[in-house]
């Protein structure tokens, strides 16, 4: 069992850039909590777009920070409000604004906080956009996964198609681009590696591989081993 210590992994990195499919394979293997900080962004964006606000405009989206409450369930559920969000928040209309809202100060600020009171009662790991730099500057572990944009690109695009969401590769790679740009240059809490995060380049790696080598990062900078 690993939980005798609280340990806290950061993975951080690009949209796209397989940091969640990574980081659930991680967390089950070493029996440590997944926390999907993206999740939570993408259901804080659906919020807004429900209740008929611009996500372009920081006034309107942080306007029903009081009224949203968002909590993701052990087996993968995300509810908003009560309500199962799960699949919605995977849709197109999500996927292109969740950066905009991502970039507002004052909801960083009310899901962070949610954020690290989770990492301070149990081992977790964690990913998103500044989870080394940001959230959990203290991590044990921190891993920045990048690959190209046509990787990216196309991991998204099989994966939308996998959930019977319809969009062109055009669409996909301009989303993904819009993304970076949005999310390494807001203001506040930039996309950007920590100083002290082992860099992971997936591009011609496989899932597996990708996930033996965070492990491998891991055993290395806590001595923690795979459970299996």
């Amino acid at each position: 069992m690993n939980e005798q210590k609280i340990i806290s992994v950061a993975i951080d990195g690009p949209a796209a850039a397989g940091k969640s499919t990574i980081a659930k394979r991680v967390a089950k293997i070493l029996d440590f909590t997944y926390v999907d900080t993206g999740a939570m962004y993408r259901a804080f964006t659906y919020a807004v777009i429900k209740a008929g606000l611009n996500p372009e405009s920081e006034a309107e989206s942080c306007s029903i920070i009081p009224n949203t409450d968002i909590e993701l369930l052990p087996n993968g559920t995300v509810l908003c409000n009560g309500e199962d969000v799960t699949k919605v928040i995977r849709e197109p209309l999500v996927s292109g604004n969740v950066s905009y809202i991502a970039s507002y100060k004052d909801i960083r600020l009310a899901l962070v906080e949610l954020q690290r009171k989770m990492a301070m009662s149990k081992s977790v790991v964690m990913d998103g956009r500044d989870i080394g730099t940001y959230v959990l500057p203290n991590a044990e572990v921190k891993i920045y996964q990048i690959a190209s944009v046509e990787v990216r690109a196309q991991r998204r695009y099989i994966e939308n198609q996998e959930k019977g969401i319809e969009t062109s590769m055009d669409d996909v790679i301009a989303d993904v681009k819009k993304r970076d740009y949005i999310d390494s240059h807001r203001a506040f809490a930039p996309l950007r590696p920590a100083e002290d995060a082992v860099h992971l380049d997936t591009d011609n790696l496989t899932i597996d591989e990708v996930v033996e080598a965070a492990l491998k990062i891991i055993e290395e900078k806590t001595g923690v081993k795979a459970c299996h």
